[in-house]
């Protein structure tokens, strides 16, 4: 399997992470606008229903529309002067509450994460925007076409609720991340509408399912609240359609052809989780006394570091792999947009399944959810981490370890 961004790759123990050191580098991957995306556009003269399953789905769309200026509650306030969202979600504000800090500096830790958070999923929206736009080009029939066209829709309207969230009530828009725009460019460029089906709409939608799901049951705002329900209910279509489209092309790959979209899949989620945030720490650690890459070695060694990690891939994209017999499941599971947490049962039934469907799905568990721990709040950090100077390079060597 190739890694993506060797060059930029650390080894902390036995895990891999991913950083972006020269601020040069990072302003030269920002400032490539342009990105050269070869694409076969593809006609097609059947206007017919050829696939129901999507041909529903695009209809469940069109009921389900909504406008950003005039269904969220705009007068709202928003400030970090509040707690946004729980103490124990934000990573921030746990470590300045360890480090002593006032309670005002752990509220405007967990606002400028939120920040960062949000502004990131906003340029993924454009990406989704973007590629959308070339599946409508690009898939070979007219229900992959309306939807694709449908789903341009839902990206423009997420794009318009996220910047007008960040401008009106947090008052920054955060640079892209470098790990995140190199892949984001990689899903552009892929060759084929079945490439990018599998990038952006099975793994990338289904990462922001698992996301906009998390922070919604970990908001105290409920303007922040209002405004991720309704992204995530279009995103849970937008992972059913990849989840769909993607069970029909396995079902007709032969087995070197689903042995590249295996790799390629497990290359693309290793890289966004070898990144484990450094990117956003990078940008928000100084301004709060912390290290980067000490808080990251440190957090790879909790007693739970699997559970937390895993929270986004468990809920959609790793029980719902498009090389599974199961796919038909994840398509109800992605439609209703559950609330899913991990556990270990799942962990267990996919590791099972995985077994005798495909040996390549014990990859993704052993990446993303090693072992389960009871619940997220449990132990978030250990007792020993109060002892840690967060600010200092720390050696894995410590009692922690």
């Amino acid at each position: 399997m190739n890694k993506l961004m060797q060059e930029h790759r650390k080894r902390f123990g036995d895990f891999e992470v991913i950083e972006f050191v020269e601020p040069t580098e990072i302003e030269r991957l920002r400032a490539q606008l342009d990105v050269d995306a070869p694409l076969t556009l593809h006609w097609t003269w059947e206007y017919g229903q050829e696939v129901e399953e999507l041909r529903n789905l695009y209809e469940k769309g069109k009921v389900n529309q909504w406008n950003a200026e005039r269904d969220l509650e705009w007068s709202i306030p928003v400030t970090n002067d509040d707690w946004v969202m729980n103490p124990e979600a934000s990573m921030l504000a746990q470590i300045c509450k360890m480090m002593g800090k006032d309670e005002a500096t752990q509220k405007a830790a967990a606002f400028d994460e939120l920040n960062h958070l949000l502004s990131q999923l906003l340029h993924g929206e454009q990406a989704a925007l973007q590629i959308c736009g070339q599946l409508t080009n690009a898939c070979p029939t007219m229900d992959e076409k309306w939807y694709a066209a449908s789903q341009v829709t839902d990206e423009a309207r997420h794009i318009e609720a996220l910047s007008k969230f960040l401008h009106r009530k947090m008052g920054t828009i955060y640079p892209i991340g470098p790990t995140l725009k190199i892949l984001l460019d990689e899903l552009l460029r892929a060759e084929t509408a079945r490439k990018k089906t599998l990038g952006m709409q099975t793994l990338f939608e289904g990462m922001a399912v698992g996301i906009f799901d998390l922070l919604r049951g970990e908001s105290r705002n409920a303007l922040l609240t209002e405004m991720i329900r309704r992204i995530e209910q279009d995103e849970s279509r937008h992972a059913a359609f990849g989840v769909l489209t993607m069970r029909r092309a396995v079902r007709e790959a032969d087995a070197s052809e689903k042995a590249e979209m295996e790799d390629w899949a497990f290359e693309i989620l290793e890289a966004l989780n070898a990144n484990q945030q450094i990117d956003m720490l990078q940008i928000l650690g100084p301004k709060y006394g912390i290290d980067p890459l000490n808080l990251t070695q440190a957090t790879l060694v909790l007693p739970n570091w699997a559970e937390l990690n895993s929270m986004p891939y468990m809920h959609t994209v790793i029980p719902n792999p498009p090389s599974r017999s199961t796919a038909s499941s994840a398509c109800s599971t992605a439609s209703r947009g559950s609330r899913r947490r991990p556990h270990s049962r799942t962990a267990e039934r996919a590791r099972a399944d995985g077994a005798s469907a495909d040996r390549r799905i014990v990859r993704y568990l052993a990446l993303f959810s090693a072992q389960q721990s009871p619940t997220a709040r449990e132990q978030r950090w250990p007792e020993d981490a109060l002892a840690i100077d967060w600010a200092e390079p720390w050696e894995r060597s410590s009692s922690l370890s």
